[in-house]
């Protein structure tokens, strides 16, 4: 088993250079969406959150993730998200195939969004 990741540097530092490139390129799309966001190690992969959890990232053998944690705003996005492998909270890329920097740029402000509300509910 392999040693829980101290920062998002260390966990891209295991990658593959392809997936390294497409997950920093990633990053980059959500630092640049959401600047105060605080980044952190969140169950073993790198993750931000700003008023609550906001969105993480991750790999596997041959692919890449976009957790969006939120099923209402993957739902909210469903034309976008047409044709790519989702499921209720995930959006999986191959590292050749990064996702749109628009399309992710919208997705942080929807998550940003939903947990501004979250928070003003309160």
């Amino acid at each position: 088993m392999s040693p829980v990741p101290q920062s998002t540097l260390d966990f891209l530092a295991a990658l593959t250079g392809e997936q390294r490139d497409a997950l920093l390129a990633l990053r980059a799309e959500i630092i640049a969406a959401a600047p105060e966001a605080e980044e952190y190690i969140g169950y073993g992969i790198p993750a931000f959150r700003h008023n609550g959890a906001l969105v993480s990232f991750g790999a596997t053998r041959s692919k890449c993730s976009f957790y969006v944690q939120s099923p209402a705003v993957m739902e909210a996005f469903a034309a976008d998200l047409t044709g790519l492998d989702t499921s209720k909270g995930t959006i999986r890329f191959a590292p050749d195939k990064p996702l749109p920097s628009e399309l992710v740029h919208r997705i942080v402000q929807a998550r940003l969004e939903e947990n501004a509300a979250r928070k003003r509910a309160r």
